[in-house]
Order: C-alpha cells, then structure tokens, then sequence
C-alpha cells in the first residue's frame, strides 16, 4: 500500500521522522521488542523510499 505524505520542511523533515523512529524503537527493545522491530521497520521503509526519489534540480 502506497501512501502519500505531506509535510512542510519536504524530505529534511521526513529524514527527521526516521531518525526519530530509530530513535524510539532503541528505547522500547528491552520493554516492547514487537514495537521497536515495527518502528525499524516503518522508519527503513521511509529511508528506502526518500533514497528512491530523484536528486533535486538546481534551477540557474
């Protein structure tokens, strides 16, 4: 499934989203391995589909 997201500061704020995943899924493996494992998942899911996307343009 294909889901579009929005956000004001563009792929610097998606990049903040995965840290930010990473993140909290290294404060829940000892308390809550499943959730820590998904948001590993979700957040590789995101970093793979921001390396997807093509380098900006540089407009002169």
């Amino acid at each position: 499934m294909a889901a579009i997201l929005s956000l004001p500061g563009g792929t610097r704020d998606a990049s903040e989203l995965v840290e930010a995943l990473l993140v909290a899924a290294q404060a829940r493996e000892d308390t809550a391995p499943e959730l820590a494992a998904r948001w590993r998942n979700l957040a590789n899911s995101i970093g793979d589909s921001l390396d997807a996307l093509p380098p900006p343009r540089q407009d002169t």
